[in-house]
């Protein structure tokens, strides 16, 4: 399954919500701009580098690894995302608009895991 990273939905999707996620971080407190928003534009950006990087390796197997990173990174940015929201730097409505990607990033991205661990396996019983 490896190859044009950009037709992958999944990419796209978590490319949105990286968007999305810096023009968010752009109202965040100044005393913010190198913990909290730099984590979460880190962790935001980290997504679709990833499928993009795992995407260009040599097998299913290890572009599974690169989009277990993903996950990983999506996991990361759910939790700096709480965190502004319980700490009141950012409102609920901005919150539940930001959640929502973030949850349909995961589910996409666990969805291609589950996909290329099953192509993996099938591959390597094939011999």
């Amino acid at each position: 399954m490896t190859g044009n990273y950009e037709n992958l939905l999944v990419w796209q999707k978590s490319i949105d919500l990286s968007v999305k996620i810096f023009e968010r971080t752009k109202n965040f407190p100044k005393e913010e701009i190198y913990g909290l928003v730099s984590q979460i534009r880190r962790c935001s950006f980290s997504i679709p580098s990833n499928i993009a990087e795992g995407s260009q390796r040599n097998s299913d197997k290890e572009f599974a690894r690169f989009v277990s990173i993903a996950l990983g990174s999506n996991a990361e940015l759910k939790t700096q995302i709480i965190i502004s929201f319980k700490t009141k730097i950012m409102s609920e409505s901005e919150f539940n608009y930001l959640l929502k990607d973030i949850d349909e990033v995961a589910k996409m991205l666990s969805a291609l895991r589950k996909k290329l661990i099953a192509s993996s396996q099938k591959l390597e019983a094939a011999g």
